[in-house]
């Protein structure tokens, strides 16, 4: 009997003992590996400025365009420009000012006002340069052939023809902006903005600017072709003036010059007059041979 109740108190001790420390709290995992929640923040925004910083360096896309000083200017389509300590003479694209500088030809009609412009406009100014791939890269003088902008943005081919300092110029192959200088030249005329004023030439450059009021028009002293060029007395001896429309020819030839005959008839353009001729052709100059 008192074995049995020995044995039964010492149950009832191991299951108190138990009790116990079965509910003793239960030891946390170390820390050692642990962030604080706001250190993990702070870790996920450091990454992400840097990433954005990168992206922005890596997709930045330059626009800025190379520009040259330009040195002198020959005449109105014809510049001189410095490209990394070499001079280059520029004809421009689709533009054709009156003559100042041609030794076998007068000072034409609105040819000083035009060259005045250019300068004005240019020298020690910069420009990028547009080529056009339809007009290959030089002409026979081997000058380069390009269009050319201020660092204002001008365009400053179209706006010499929009504001009647220089005609259109197709040079044998339409080139990329024909249409749009076609355009500027038709409001240029619409508007008789400088040489298309009455005032000055009125559309015709081939001669000397007027100064006087005589029939003739011609201011001495002058080349004896181009006292010819404007004479009454030719256009009423002549029914028909011709000249070609090959982008290099530079004469008209009076009906009964012989001249004419020795074009191509591919090219052979035909007028009624030679208002009209000049008109459609305003450089042509009469040829040597026909004097």
């Amino acid at each position: 009997m008192k074995k049995q109740n020995l044995y039964s108190f010492g149950g009832f001790v191991m299951m108190m003992i138990a009790s116990v420390f079965g509910n003793a709290p239960q030891e946390s995992p170390k820390e050692v590996n642990q962030i604080p929640v706001q250190q993990v923040a702070t870790t996920s925004v450091i990454s992400t400025t840097t990433t954005k910083s990168d992206a922005v360096a890596t997709n930045t896309v330059s626009t800025d365009y190379t520009y040259y000083t330009v040195s002198s200017v020959v005449d109105g389509d014809t510049v001189k420009i410095n490209m990394d300590g070499k001079i280059e003479t520029l004809r421009l694209i689709g533009l054709d000012t009156p003559e100042t500088v041609d030794p076998r030809k007068v000072v034409q009609c609105f040819g000083k006002e035009a060259s005045n412009k250019a300068k004005e406009l240019l020298v020690g100014k910069k420009v990028r340069i547009e080529t056009d791939p339809s007009q290959g890269s030089k002409d026979k003088y081997n000058r380069m052939l390009a269009y050319i902008y201020l660092e204002n943005g001008l365009f400053y081919n179209k706006y010499m023809i929009e504001q009647g300092y220089a005609h259109e110029y197709t040079y044998n192959i339409p080139y990329k902006y024909q249409s749009e200088f076609k355009e500027a030249v038709k409001k240029a005329q619409d508007s008789k903005l400088g040489l298309w004023s009455p005032d000055t030439c009125n559309g015709i450059t081939t001669s000397a600017k007027k100064t006087t009021t005589s029939k003739s028009n011609v201011v001495a002293p002058i080349v004896k072709t181009e006292t010819k060029t404007n004479s009454p007395a030719i256009q009423s001896e002549v029914s028909k003036f011709y000249t070609s429309s090959y982008g290099s020819s530079k004469y008209y030839y009076p009906e009964k010059c012989d001249g004419w005959k020795s074009l191509n008839v591919n090219y052979l353009k035909s007028f009624d007059s030679l208002d009209k001729l000049l008109v459609a052709y305003p450089t042509r100059v009469m040829s040597p041979q026909c004097e």
